[in-house]
């Protein structure tokens, strides 16, 4: 239970406004189709699959031989040089496109990619399919200058400091953060060329970097930012940068709800790290149990020694009960989808029984982009004395998807809604969304009975090969229509996705009212990468018309009704 926590609540935080900095950077870097060898630089290592390479990087022998030094000398010029010549190609990079990105994106700033999302193997139906190991794959390379939203800059972000005497303050450059070299290479060479406005913010505290420059204690951190801010690499840095990889031992654990965002977080973890000789972990389920009571395929009690691990919470468990995960020695922890995590509804026991295996000291950071009341304070339970940064709810609404709705006259006429939006518009590529298992593979089969081709996503009983298959398939385009449920609800960023429809309205578990929370996350996984994003909700009764009118109210955001499709694609051509 929450109330379990090691730590009490933290004392009243002092709030300070946030100074302004330039919008930039968090691109999702392109997934490959099978996992990297185990031991390369920033490469996962996956279960079963061995131990990562002992990296030995810039290990400090002592006192040094003048060749050494020279050696030394040389490599840090090199190290400058390097960041330079990367910093520069990036800038180069960005001006080039600019042309070419300002007609894609109607004149509009490209938008920051931030990848993530939620499941877990072994937690129970309840979590609905949110809770199931879906697998991600090769995220899309974001758009230039990191793929930040455009409507960063306009964003207001508050901060609640745990210290009130601790002076507070934000970078408007990465170089400020003192990153190491080979780090800060890795950014520029991700096209970060500035920092967001929740990572200008957010960083500082990560790190420890003061006013004057000077290193401090890395504080706990409670985040909260909308979609495309640019939270993933914010987590992912401050991963980085604690850890020594001179030492062959785990020191970052990330725990997050999703099969998919696991991949996607690696993926981040790999191009910010490209040029480190980090190497990360995947902890999720690799193979499908034997249902006759056999031995799981995957391989048991091989010890995890990669410098991060990012996985869903059932299988990291999983690794420390079996002793195949030491982690005495972790110096930061981060749950990303936090919400999720730190839920007593949701994950929140097994985020709990983590905790405790962690040192005392261990820094912790907790990301989403929304928190409910109740699961904030869990939160800062989780993070004692921790350092708040979010932006105020009705700022979440989702002003640059264009939200529409339609009144079917029953549940069995949204197929017939449906059908006519696909004969209707051209459309990129899009995602349903359905409330349950049973009536996303209804959905589908009706669809390809009327001749439409698409794919289908669920957790439960699909195996994990099957579900990295299908959302492979998706991500390069292979297909264009994806049926889901809400397991692909967060995390999950596909640049060409347009369109996402609420076949069903999201409700809140068994009290079946309307979830804003997961509304926004749905919409989020479109209006990507500084594109416009369409989300057309169907409702049919009192019951669904409530809901939708609960979303609105929620978020101050009043969606546009449409009589037909064909209203509706006449509002589309006018955006």
């Amino acid at each position: 239970m929450a109330s379990e926590a090691d730590a009490g609540a933290a004392p009243r935080p002092e709030e300070t406004p946030t100074q302004d900095a330039p919008g930039s950077p968090a691109s999702t870097p392109p997934v490959p189709d099978t996992e990297a060898a185990a031991g390369s630089p920033a490469s996962p290592s996956t279960d079963g699959a061995g131990d990562g390479a002992d990296t030995g990087a810039d290990a400090d022998g002592g006192d040094k031989a003048p060749e050494a030094e020279d050696v030394d000398k040389a490599a840090d010029a090199e190290d400058v040089d390097i960041v330079a010549d990367a910093k520069d190609d990036a800038t180069e990079a960005a001006v080039a496109a600019e042309p070419v990105v300002a007609e894609e994106a109607n004149g509009e700033e490209p938008v920051q990619q931030d990848p993530a999302a939620p499941d877990d193997a072994d937690s129970a139906d309840g979590a609905d399919e949110a809770a199931d190991d879906v697998a991600d794959t090769p995220a899309e390379p974001a758009a230039e200058d990191g793929g930040i939203d455009p409507g960063d800059h306009e964003a207001t972000v508050r901060v609640l400091q745990a210290d009130a005497s601790t002076p507070y303050h934000s970078v408007s450059t990465f170089e400020e953060l003192g990153l190491a070299p080979r780090l800060l290479k890795g950014v520029y060479h991700a096209k970060f060329n500035k920092p967001s406005k929740i990572q200008a913010s957010s960083l500082p505290m990560i790190l420890g970097v003061s006013a004057s420059g000077e290193a401090g204690p890395p504080r706990n951190l409670v985040g909260q930012a909308h979609n495309g801010s640019g939270k993933t690499a914010c987590f992912v840095l401050g991963m980085l940068s604690r850890v020594d990889d001179s030492e062959r031992s785990t020191q970052a654990l990330c725990v997050v709800p999703t099969r998919e965002l696991a991949r996607q977080i690696v993926d981040v973890i790999r191009m910010l790290g490209k040029y480190t000789d980090t190497t990360v972990h995947l902890a999720v389920k690799q193979n499908e149990p034997d249902r006759r009571g056999g031995r799981r395929p995957t391989a048991r009690n091989v010890p995890v020694t990669d410098h991060l691990v990012v996985g869903t919470p059932g299988k990291i468990l999983d690794l420390i009960k079996t002793r195949s995960l030491n982690t005495t020695g972790v110096r930061i922890f981060v749950l990303d989808e936090a919400d999720q995590m730190v839920d007593t509804q949701g994950m929140g026991d097994q985020t709990l029984r983590i905790k405790r295996t962690l040192p005392r000291s261990v820094q912790t950071l907790l990301f989403s982009a929304t928190y409910r009341d109740e699961v904030r304070s869990l939160a800062l339970k989780i993070a004692p004395e921790a350092n708040q940064i979010f932006v105020d709810r009705e700022d979440l609404s989702l002003t640059r998807v264009a939200q529409f709705y339609l009144v079917c006259d029953s549940a069995a006429a949204r197929f017939d809604v449906l059908s006519e939006i696909y004969e209707l518009l051209t459309l990129s590529q899009s995602v349903i969304f359905v409330n349950s298992r049973r009536g996303a593979g209804a959905l589908a089969t009706q669809l390809r009975d009327a001749g439409h081709t698409v794919s289908l996503l669920y957790g439960g009983d699909m195996t994990p090969q099957e579900r990295d298959r299908v959302l492979d398939e998706f991500r390069t385009g292979t297909t264009r229509v994806l049926v889901t449920t809400n397991v692909l609800s967060r995390g999950v960023d596909v640049a060409g996705v347009t369109v996402v429809i609420n076949y069903d309205m999201p409700l809140e578990g068994t009290t079946r009212r309307a979830d804003p929370e997961t509304y926004i996350h749905r919409v989020g996984r479109t209006g990507r990468f500084g594109r416009k994003g369409i989300a057309i909700n169907l409702v049919h009764d009192a019951a669904s018309r409530k809901v939708l009118q609960d979303i609105e109210t929620a978020y101050q955001h009043k969606m546009t009704e449409v009589a037909d499709a064909e209203e509706l694609e006449e509002k589309i051509k006018t955006m």
